[in-house]
């Protein structure tokens, strides 16, 4: 297989899908990972026979992270980048009024998810000598804001779990970087309120929000710089938006 290959986990809609568009399009073959097999289907089927696999798995459920990664075929597995893109909040609430639910399956999905495909996935990296991750966090993980609680701790861990890989996989010549970014609309805000779309869009009124493929642009900029070059940390907010908990509307 002559191309470079990525992997994107989360990658049937939003900035998972934005990165998988954007790195066919930069001549890369892709592998996409979700739970939802008809997207999977759909997103194959719009590029030319051979340069997309789909991997239809739950972060959450380590079994099935690992039986599906090894599952490629052996050309696939000699992955050049990883996008840890699979992630979600849910609820905004104080932690005290919270859901425990909503805790277990944002730790499961943004923490451990993230965990158990990058073990799989940076052993292939180590035993070529290559490679380079990219960790999707959020501002949530710099800042914490009213009613984010856990999200924000899950993406706090995140950040903290990016600097450690970074440290740990140096030696081996594998990259680690991380992209947070601030307001973006996707399906975000539709899964926090769970399907709740008016509320959803509700977020995003008044102002100039990042989109999708602002984020996948600068995944790209960040793994196709030379290779002594590594982009540790980069953080992306609308101009709209100085902090987590601030932005300026119109009207």
């Amino acid at each position: 297989m002559s191309r470079k290959i990525a992997l994107i986990t989360g990658g049937t809609s939003g900035i998972g899908k934005a990165c998988a568009e954007l790195y066919l399009k930069n001549d890369f073959n892709v592998i996409i990972t979700g739970r939802r097999l008809d997207r999977l289907a759909e997103f194959k089927s719009q590029f030319d026979e051979g340069r997309v696999h789909v991997l239809c798995f739950d972060v959450r459920n380590e079994s099935q992270v690992i039986d599906s990664l090894n599952s490629l075929p052996d050309e696939w597995k000699n992955i050049d980048i990883l996008v840890n893109n699979a992630g979600l909040a849910l609820g905004l609430s104080r932690f005290f009024d919270g859901n425990s639910q909503h805790w277990d399956t944002m730790l499961d999905t943004n923490v451990k998810g993230l965990l158990y495909v990058s073990k799989v996935v940076s052993n292939w990296m180590k035993n070529a000598q290559k490679g380079h991750i990219v960790n999707i966090g959020s501002i949530a993980g710099k800042e914490v804001y009213m009613n984010g609680n856990v999200y924000c701790a899950s993406k706090h861990a995140v950040d903290a779990l990016t600097q450690a890989m970074r440290i740990e996989l140096a030696e081996f010549n594998v990259r680690v970087s991380a992209v947070h970014p601030g307001a973006v609309d996707t399906e975000f805000s539709e899964v926090r309120f769970e399907g709740d779309k008016e509320k959803a869009d509700q977020v995003y009124v008044g102002f100039e929000n990042l989109i999708a493929e602002d984020i996948a642009d600068a995944v790209i900029y960040i793994t196709s710089r030379k290779p002594n070059v590594n982009i540790n940390d980069l953080v992306i907010m609308p101009t709209a938006q100085p902090k987590a908990s601030i932005i300026h509307r119109k009207g």
